[in-house]
This record gives C-alpha cells, sequence and structure tokens, in this order.
C-alpha cells in the first residue's frame, strides 16, 4: 500500500478530479529543480526525471530510456506502473491521459507546473469527449508533510568585465522589441532569460547559477519578484538603480490577475499555465520567442573571451585529471599508490573518480558549482548515453576497456562541458574502431564551414555521415546550446538531423554561438563513447556567394590517441587531429611541469 498516494486520492475526490499529473517541473519549466519540487520523488520514491499519472486505482510513471533501469528498483512495491516512454506497446503521455479521463470527466494538475502550450492542448482535446481541466491546485502539497521549503540562495551581481553588457542596456534592447511588437508589458518566468537580463546570478537549482523569479517590464520600470532575503543591500541598490522594483515571489499570480487593459508579450511555450490562464480578457496576448533566448545565445566579445578563460582554466583540471586516470594501474594492472591517496580507498570507481574530478575543478580560481551531474561511465554503462553513478549505485574500473565521462563547470568567466572517453587499458578491435569513428566524426563537424542562415540540421551529417556509411547511428543531437555563467543547454542554437517536436522552428547559428560537437556510438551491453567540445561559431569569409561560417573548438584537453586506430582516418581527419593537439599543448603547457608537462606533450604528440 502506497499511503502518499493514497492521501492524493482522497484530495481528488474532494474536487471530483479523475485523473491527476504529476510533472518534475518547477513553476518555471526549468531542467532542474529543487527539493521543493521532487513531488515524484515523494509519491514514488522514482528520483529521476518524468511524469506521474494518478487514477482512482492506478498510477503510471512514464520516463524514457534514461531511466528505465533505475525506475524498476526505485518502484519495486510502489503500486506504480512504469511506462517505457518510447517502447512498443507503451501509449504516450498524451494518449494516456486522455484515454483514463473518463467522458465527462476531470484532469487535474498543479497550472504552474505545467508548461500553457501542453496544458492548452490538453484542455483543447478533452473538450472533444466533455471532460475538462482543474488547474487551481497543488494537491501534492496538501498532504506533503515536512515538504523541504523553497530554495534559498544569495543573489549575487555578474559585473560587466564579465558580461559585456550592462542589465540597462538590455532592459533598453527588450523596450525597444516591446514598442516595435506594439506592446507596453512583457513577461519573463524562465530562470536563465531573467538572470541574464539583470546581470544576476544565484545558487537555487542545483548546477545552473540562477534564482527563482519572475520578472514584468513595464516601458518605464520593471518588477521582479523573488525571495527578499536572497538580496542584500548592494543587490537592492543595484535593482533600485535600474527601477526595478523587488516584490514578494508569491505576489506574481496577484499581480497577473490584476492586469487590465495591457498588451503583454510573452512565450506561451516558456510560460507556465497557471499565469497566462490568470490574464484577463481585456489584455492582449503577443506570442513571441523571447528576445533575450535570442540575443542571449549569441555572445558578444567579452564574454567570448571570458569563455576561453574558462575553458582553459577547466582544460587544466581535465588535463589533471586525464593523467590521474591514465596513471591509475601499474603495469600489473594494480592500483598505484599514488590513486590511492587521491581516491582516499583502495578501489577506484565511476563514483570516486567523479569526486576526484571535482576536487581538480575546485583548484580552480573561481570555480562556483558543476554544470551538470557527472556522467562517469565504464564499460556497458557508458552505453547509456544519461547515466550517471550514485553513492550507492557505482561500477568498479578495471585495467581494461573504455571509461566515458563527461562533466563541466560553472565560473564567472563562463560555463564548460566537455566529454572524454579513455582507454584504461587494452582495448578490443570493435572498441578501438567505434573510439576512432567518433573522434573523425568530432573532428569533421568542427572543421565544417557553412552558409550563413544554416540550421544546426543543415551541418549535423558532417559529424553524422560517418556513423551512416556504416549503418549505425546514435539517438541523441550532435549539440546543444551553453550559456555563459548559465544553464548548460541553452537554446535555440542546436545541432541534430531533424526538426525537433514542438512550436519552435530550427534557428540559424548565429556568430557567437557556443554550441556542443559530441557525436557517439553506444554499444548495448558492451561500451559508449561520446567525445566532446564546445565550440564557437564564428565568421570564416564573405565572397561573391555570401558570408560563410565555421566552428572555432574552445574547449582545450587531449583526446586519448591510445584508443585511436590511424588506419581508419583519412589524411585530412589526421591532420586535424594533429593541429588540435598543437593547440591544447600551446594553451595548457605553461600551466604544467615535471611529469605532467611531459605526459602532455607525449598525449598531444603528433602522429
Amino acid at each position: 500500500m502506497n499511503l502518499q498516494l493514497d492521501k492524493l486520492r482522497g484530495e481528488m475526490n474532494k474536487r471530483g478530479i479523475d485523473v491527476y499529473l504529476v510533472p518534475t517541473d518547477d513553476f518555471h519549466q526549468s531542467e532542474y529543480v529543487g527539493d521543493y519540487f521532487r513531488a515524484i520523488h515523494y509519491l514514488s520514491g522514482f528520483t529521476g526525471e518524468g511524469n506521474l499519472v494518478v487514477t482512482g486505482d492506478t498510477a503510471a510513471l512514464f520516463t524514457d530510456g534514461r531511466y528505465f533501469i533505475q525506475a524498476e528498483k526505485e518502484l519495486s512495491g510502489k503500486d506504480v506502473e512504469l511506462m517505457k516512454m518510447g517502447e512498443p506497446g507503451v501509449p504516450s503521455l498524451d494518449e494516456f491521459l486522455l484515454e483514463k479521463t473518463p467522458e465527462g470527466g476531470i484532469l487535474g494538475f498543479d497550472g504552474r507546473c505545467v508548461d500553457f502550450e501542453h496544458g492548452d492542448k490538453l484542455q483543447m482535446k478533452l473538450s472533444k469527449k466533455r471532460a475538462s481541466v482543474h488547474a487551481g491546485d497543488d494537491l501534492v502539497g496538501l498532504i506533503w508533510e515536512r515538504r523541504p521549503e523553497l530554495s534559498e540562495s544569495r543573489v549575487w551581481i555578474l559585473g560587466e568585465q564579465f558580461t559585456g553588457k550592462s542589465a540597462a542596456e538590455k532592459l533598453n534592447d527588450i523596450r525597444d522589441y516591446m514598442k516595435e511588437q506594439e506592446a507596453d508589458l512583457h513577461i519573463v518566468t524562465s530562470l536563465d532569460d531573467i538572470a541574464w537580463i539583470l546581470n544576476l546570478r544565484g545558487d537555487d537549482i542545483p548546477c545552473n547559477p540562477v534564482f527563482l523569479s519572475y520578472l514584468m517590464i513595464d516601458m518605464d520600470c520593471a518588477k521582479l519578484y523573488a525571495n527578499r532575503k536572497d538580496f542584500d543591500e548592494e543587490t537592492e541598490a543595484y535593482l533600485s538603480g535600474l527601477k526595478v522594483e523587488l516584490k514578494d515571489y508569491d505576489s506574481f499570480y496577484s499581480d497577473v490577475k490584476a492586469l487590465r487593459n495591457r498588451t503583454v508579450l510573452l512565450e506561451k511555450g516558456r510560460t507556465n499555465f497557471e499565469t497566462i490562464s490568470d490574464i484577463d480578457s481585456s489584455n492582449t496576448i503577443v506570442d513571441e520567442m523571447l528576445p533575450s533566448s535570442f540575443w542571449k545565445s549569441r555572445k558578444n566579445p567579452v564574454e567570448i573571451e571570458n569563455m576561453k578563460k574558462a575553458h582553459i582554466k577547466d582544460g587544466v583540471a581535465i588535463t589533471n585529471y586525464l593523467y590521474f586516470m591514465k596513471h591509475a594501474f601499474d603495469e600489473d594492472g594494480k592500483l598505484t599508490e599514488e590513486a590511492r591517496e587521491l581516491l582516499g580507498e583502495d578501489e577506484i570507481n565511476e563514483w570516486n573518480t567523479a569526486a576526484v574530478l571535482e576536487n581538480f575543478r575546485k583548484e580552480q580560481e573561481g570555480y562556483i558549482e558543476p554544470s551538470f551531474t557527472t556522467i562517469s561511465a565504464y564499460g556497458e554503462n557508458a552505453a547509456l548515453p544519461h547515466y550517471a553513478p550514485t553513492s550507492e549505485s557505482f561500477s568498479k574500473i578495471e585495467p581494461h576497456g573504455l571509461y566515458l565521462v563527461d562533466s563541466g563547470g560553472q565560473y564567472p568567466e563562463g560555463t564548460t562541458d566537455i566529454t572524454r572517453t579513455i582507454a584504461m587499458g587494452p582495448v578490443t578491435g570493435e572498441e578501438r574502431k567505434h573510439y576512432t569513428m567518433v573522434l573523425m566524426a568530432h573532428l569533421r563537424l568542427g572543421d565544417v564551414k557553412f552558409l550563413q542562415g544554416s540550421s544546426g540540421i543543415t551541418v549535423d551529417l558532417a559529424a553524422r555521415e560517418v556513423f551512416w556509411r556504416e549503418g549505425m547511428n546514435f539517438n541523441h543531437g550532435t549539440g546543444h546550446g551553453v550559456g555563459f555563467c548559465l544553464n548548460v543547454h541553452e537554446r535555440p542554437n542546436a545541432i541534430r538531423y531533424r526538426k525537433a517536436p514542438g512550436r519552435m522552428e530550427d534557428t540559424a547559428l548565429c556568430e557567437g554561438n557556443i554550441t556542443s560537437d559530441e557525436p557517439g556510438l553506444y554499444i548495448e551491453g558492451s561500451h559508449g563513447i561520446r567525445t566532446e567540445n564546445l565550440t564557437l561559431v564564428k565568421k570564416w569569409q564573405t565572397n561573391d556567394f555570401g558570408t560563410f561560417l565555421c566552428f572555432e573548438f574552445i574547449t582545450m584537453a587531449p583526446y586519448d590517441l591510445d584508443a585511436v586506430d590511424l588506419s581508419l582516418m583519412e589524411k585530412r581527419d589526421i591532420e586535424l587531429l594533429n593541429a588540435y593537439h598543437r593547440e591544447v599543448y600551446e594553451k595548457l603547457s605553461p600551466y604544467f611541469e615535471g611529469e605532467k608537462l611531459q605526459w602532455l606533450k607525449f598525449a598531444t604528440r603528433e602522429v
């Protein structure tokens, strides 16, 4: 028996709700959320991402392949059915919700945790069977005893020496855009957009230096709704100088309800259902992509130089880590004394090595936190693209086969994201071939030239063609945008082979975009490989045919030459490999000496 689910059903019965949807999202549709929003964990014990659907006598958790194994373990004995999204015979979330909501019935959810486009779509589909949506109550909050408090963290100012542009200038740009759209009010609920607009950062969400807030921008002032305790006198004075009034976080919805006869600029897909439902019909809504989302994706010259500095710092940390991993075992396959000392124990595994990497990053000046949970995966675990060990669940690393580490850091100078796969000892011929294919795909994409106006779909083939020629593929995007001391996954720039689901059109890659280059190959039950650098989109040349752009790698760390099969690479692939390694040595060698410097020179040697 699941007491939490029974209590939830009791609240559903009081309101005549037949089906209740519990998403992972917070009030801002954030990728990561704080403990306050982990309602699915409270109800089911599941610690991953997904959607929980509760009816009068059943419960079902929808999650993707990243979490199948984890979910099966955590849901054991919890009276919750696992719905493996994308598997044959498994309905989509919306199909399931429509099926379970009876004719004339009611589907409930907390409207603050569902984006408007999704909620509105459900509402329209339900109307065809005379069913309706009830989105006014947080039913989980009514039954959750000792629920964690909303996150609180110090909000701090990110200076113009890092951002390259003042918040006052950004607000002026937004007001100019509002005039173009004939709007007199702009509502922003996306946390990274708010942080970018105001040049403020916080720590309310793990790995994302943002703070819980809403923002209303008028033509001559603005209102920031946040936890007042998070702001010291300096930050309050800073906001006052921008003519930004600091208001209580919870007062946002009452202010939205009070709006009358305004033309409101917002983006429905990035605003929750409750907010838009609360806007009075006397107002006009202009639904456009948030201008700040586009502008912040195009890093200015100051941000670009800072990002390069951040990647040198991060490259030093990663190179220290690669040196440690490549020297973890002696010639007899035994753990070395130096490795034991750094690990603090007599075993090397996915969990304790990730801690070693974090310690190397902490040695770098200004380091704030990881930019996401480190993926530290050995052998067959690396075949799960989003696998991450925990303190209770991890695998031992052996002196053979492949080990993959995907990690990143937050610095005042920017955000990093890097993946390296390394040979821990002897590897099979298949592993070596696959490693080389991934490296070739990665290098070829990094070298591509493309006409201005091209989207990530245009350039994706440069990487994926290596695999398609072998009848192989990888089931994730080849690249994503990255924020500046912000979210490691940032829209709208991305590299993929097909249009992503949703309303947003594929946006052209632009000068100043920071985009990852991360092809991979995953062999279930055997091994997984991914190689990732961040790239800067910059101008290559202009001629009679137009303006052409190119990528510049800003990530600096060696690839593992021990796993490469040079016979599979074409001459140009080897030239690209050597050119990158020359740059890595040039940029990083001033930070090393002695044995580590000699190793770096060997690791980046010409082949």
